[in-house]
């Protein structure tokens, strides 16, 4: 049974001091691949350049008798309009008090009259991640920041693309048919010493729909407080490639050495 990552609004910290709550050994993201020679499918597949960009919002600032809430959005310019066309949907949805043009004219008032409650802070910012041949990963960082709590709340979510379909990849896309018991149990005997060290059994892991490509496998990201404590921030657990080559459809699997099994020869007597 995949679980479903939760959506969590982050009281605003600042970027770097968001990130700093993430876990301390996180797997890197799978780097961009690039080919010389480019294929006939290749030529298909556009090579992402992306930019971060400021959200063009009717309100910086929207106040109702919860208080008023800032807003910072930030997300990408690329060389894709419909992927930018996503992510712009994204943020108006998660949002839509920014954009409401009703309030517009109210907007001048809101800004100059502080509330009696405190100052909401309420950030999303979307950043284009790697790209391996039509797979291409990006990352809403959200964080929301009620006024008076004792700290903000964050929250990365993992997009990829399918750049020949056009199409967001859910977990169940990637995946063979049948095989999330599998993957859980792969999972749990792969991040073994750091489950058991935080009194996590195999029963309790459940799959994370929100992963990436790392160098060395997929990467599963857990919310804040889902297996451990909010020091420990957002986990991540890696299945390297070789253990989900069989559990993953071969047109999303990256390209993979071929290892060669190793025989023991017999010992002259």
């Amino acid at each position: 049974m995949l679980l479903r990552a939760k959506k969590q609004w982050l009281y605003a910290i600042p970027v770097c001091t968001a990130v700093l709550f993430a876990v301390g050994c996180q797997e890197k993201p799978a780097p961009q691949e690039q080919t010389s020679a480019p294929t006939a499918k290749s030529e298909q597949t556009p090579l992402i350049q992306a930019k971060v960009e400021r959200v063009d919002v009717l309100k910086k600032q929207f106040c109702d008798e919860d208080g008023c809430t800032q807003y910072d959005l930030q997300t990408i310019k690329s060389n894709v309009p419909w992927i930018d066309e996503y992510f712009l949907n994204r943020i108006k949805k998660d949002v839509p008090s920014a954009f409401e043009k009703d309030q517009a004219n109210t907007q001048a008032q809101s800004e100059t009259q502080p509330s009696p409650k405190g100052l909401n802070q309420n950030s999303i910012y979307v950043r284009f991640i790697s790209q391996q041949n039509n797979l291409a990963t990006f990352v809403i960082q959200s964080y929301t920041y009620p006024a008076g709590a004792a700290h903000g709340m964050y929250h990365n979510e993992y997009v990829t693309f399918d750049l020949t379909t056009q199409k967001r990849l859910a977990l169940t896309d990637i995946l063979k048919p049948n095989v999330e018991a599998k993957v859980a149990e792969q999972l749990y005997d792969a991040n073994a010493n750091w489950l058991i060290q935080k009194d996590i059994t195999r029963d309790k892991l459940q799959l994370s729909d929100n992963y990436y490509y790392g160098v060395n496998g997929i990467v599963f990201v857990y919310p804040l407080y889902e297996l451990t404590s909010y020091a420990d921030g957002m986990p991540e657990l890696k299945l390297p490639y070789q253990v989900a080559k069989d559990l993953i459809k071969a047109e999303y699997l990256p390209s993979l050495p071929q290892v060669e099994p190793v025989v023991e020869k017999p010992i002259a007597p």
